[in-house]
């Protein structure tokens, strides 16, 4: 690990959690001993390579945000305003970092559990060069259907990977691919997909299957379950 903290990551935590319903951020709520965004800010102030995180948060938190989200580094905090979507949220993420970052990561507050391992390889690719997207292989048989549910085809799984969390990039890499989206106005699901449109070399790293997504209700009991087993 390099001594001359040169990472800035943009932790992504503006959604509004509309898929879970109710007034409670799912960001916010407690899972696995604490606030869920807590979990990934306190994992990368534990690097000693990161210059700063930015914490990218609805406009109505960002101001005031909840007392619990010193608990780590905040000398190497800053808050966003996030934007209506979560591209517009990263781009606000990436005009606030310092200066000194070279290598930028992207992560979602809503993979609580990835480790520090699938960090460390994400960067590696970006110290080289590369955008790096964690992500698992694709085990099981897919099947592509028409509008109404009948199966057009089995699609072979070789080479597919199931796209996560950290995302990592060189700076200069991921700045342009947002610059062209913000001139298009056409952003995408994750930072790679834009990187790899500008024809960027882009790689997959071995993710993990405890960097969960959660989306849904029955994830907050999948993440505990994980957490009580440990890594």
């Amino acid at each position: 690990m390099t001594t001359t903290p040169d990472v800035g990551v943009v932790l992504v935590a503006a959604g509004a959690s509309s898929r879970l319903g109710g007034n409670e951020l799912k960001q916010f709520r407690w899972i696995a001993g604490k606030p869920m965004l807590l979990h990934s800010l306190q994992l990368f102030h534990d690097r000693s390579d990161v210059a700063m995180v930015v914490c990218v948060l609805p406009r109505q938190y960002a101001g005031d945000p909840p007392p619990w989200i010193f608990q780590c580094d905040v000398e190497r905090l800053l808050v966003s305003v996030g934007g209506r979507e979560r591209g517009e949220s990263v781009l606000r993420g990436l005009e606030d970092l310092p200066d000194e970052v070279r290598i930028v990561v992207v992560h979602d507050a809503a993979r609580p559990m990835v480790g520090m391992d699938v960090v460390d390889r994400v960067i590696a690719e970006a110290r080289a060069g590369r955008g790096a997207v964690a992500a698992p292989p694709v085990t099981d048989t897919l099947k592509q259907t028409d509008p109404d549910g009948r199966i057009v085809r089995t699609v072979a799984r070789d080479g597919l990977w199931r796209a996560q969390t950290p995302q990592a990039f060189p700076r200069a890499m991921i700045e342009e691919a947002y610059a062209q989206a913000q001139r298009t106005g056409t952003f995408a699901t994750d930072c790679a997909a834009l990187c790899e449109a500008r024809g960027f070399e882009v790689v997959v790293v071995q993710g993990s299957e405890r960097a969960v997504k959660v989306t849904q209700e029955t994830d907050f009991a999948l993440v505990e379950a994980m957490a009580r087993v440990g890594k």
